[in-house]
């Protein structure tokens, strides 16, 4: 009775973080269905619907430091209500946003959500690691990994209900509308954003209102308060981890941000944009599948043997989608997801591995790497609209290659 009692206090707050993880996975990965809806509704080229990653991975890249910094004075608590009610402020913003169709309101609405989110994600990994038993951390990481997988599944379905048509207009339809008729037309397009992302302000604002009021356990840590982040440098396997980082979360978020619009290239009889969607629901359904089989099979097998097979699995599947037509294509970028389910967790953990004091700030390089997000889905925007969508996914490729040699040379520790 008394073990049952050691352990309870640590259920609700495990529960509280995994269900924030869960949310903010479901907000984020709506973005990929934002990015087609937006370039319609705003009338945009490929490289300016792809700021909508831009927007937000940035927010996480600015803001890392600063965050884990609040976190430090005012503790864990403070920072997951501090992000929720930040995310929601962002989330009201998409009100003014539709109302004017103003592109750069939509943007400042994303970067505001990520601030938010950025609190939630530095805060989330290393309360988990905390509370409870040390030898269990990473179960808890893997089981927190496949909660957040799930919302993430559910998001590019959610908004493509909300933000996509069953049947799309065609673009030489709306090329032959009055201006009255585009007027009205964009504005509709624009109107639809209200309810999904009004929805999420409110539940951020009952979910921050709730934790106000939950009794979570305060835990102090000690050390690394004088230890500085270019300290960091003289960790090779880090430095080039972090590199590894950026790449993976660039890849992924490009495929899955041009996965609709390449569809749509392909030309396919009766695949509506709202159809299409469902393939990145598949991609991230496949990354939870991965995660949950992750979990297993990293204790059998080699982490770097893992990545390398991953990264190889991922370049094979990204040059048959490029060099076929149809729903081979799709189907193989959406495959990608399996492949890159485990690449986070092996990076992370390859990064900081033998860190000791310094793991905190290797952990805040790793953060701050998720700038990859916000980097390479514009680059493949840039090319998409030089030369075509198809060439755009040699990036990724290249990507996946670093990742391969980071698995093979650049994790070994000198």
């Amino acid at each position: 009775m008394s073990e049952v009692k050691n352990r309870n206090p640590f259920l609700i707050p495990l529960l509280v973080v995994m269900s924030l993880m869960f949310i903010w996975n479901l907000s984020r990965n709506i973005n990929d269905v934002l990015i087609p809806h937006l370039k319609r509704a705003c009338q945009l080229t490929d490289f300016q619907s792809s700021l909508v990653q831009s927007a937000f991975f940035g927010g996480y890249f600015l803001l890392a430091l600063p965050v884990g910094q609040y976190i430090r004075r005012f503790g864990y608590r403070a920072g997951m209500i501090t992000g929720l009610l930040m995310a929601a402020v962002g989330a009201f913003i998409f009100f003014p946003a539709a109302e004017t169709r103003f592109y750069p309101l939509f943007l400042t609405a994303l970067f505001i959500m990520a601030a938010g989110f950025t609190f939630l994600e530095v805060t989330a990994t290393p309360y988990l690691s905390i509370l409870g038993d040390p030898e269990k951390a990473s179960s808890r990481l893997s089981l927190a990994a496949a909660v957040g997988s799930m919302g993430a599944t559910l998001g590019p379905y959610i908004g493509a209900v909300f933000l996509l048509h069953a049947t799309d207009t065609s673009e030489a339809t709306v090329q032959q509308f009055n201006p009255s008729q585009l007027s009205a037309y964009l504005n509709a397009e624009a109107q639809l954003v209200k309810m999904p992302y009004l929805s999420l302000g409110a539940l951020f604002v009952i979910l921050g209102v709730a934790l106000f009021f939950i009794k979570l356990p305060d835990i102090q840590e000690e050390g690394e308060q004088n230890i500085r982040l270019n300290a960091i440098f003289k960790f090779k396997h880090t430095v080039l981890g972090a590199l590894g980082v950026f790449c993976y979360l660039g890849a992924e978020v490009g495929i899955v941000s041009f996965l609709i619009r390449y569809a749509k290239s392909l030309e396919i009889n009766e695949l509506s944009e709202q159809k299409a969607a469902l393939f990145i629901t598949l991609f991230m359904a496949l990354v939870l599948v991965g995660r949950l089989s992750g979990a297993y099979f990293l204790q059998k097998v080699n982490p770097s043997k893992m990545l390398m097979a991953c990264a190889l699995g991922a370049i094979g599947l990204v040059t048959v989608a490029i060099l076929s037509t149809g729903y081979v294509s799709i189907v193989s970028l959406s495959i990608v997801g399996l492949c890159t389910s485990v690449m986070y967790p092996i990076l992370f953990t390859l990064s900081i591995k033998n860190l000791g004091a310094y793991t905190k700030t290797g952990s805040s390089l790793i953060i701050m790497s998720i700038v990859g997000g916000a980097i390479v889905p514009p680059l493949m925007g840039l090319v998409s609209d030089m030369y075509s969508i198809r060439f755009a996914f040699v990036l990724p490729i290249l990507c996946y290659a670093y990742i391969f040699y980071y698995a093979q040379k650049g994790h070994v520790i000198k």
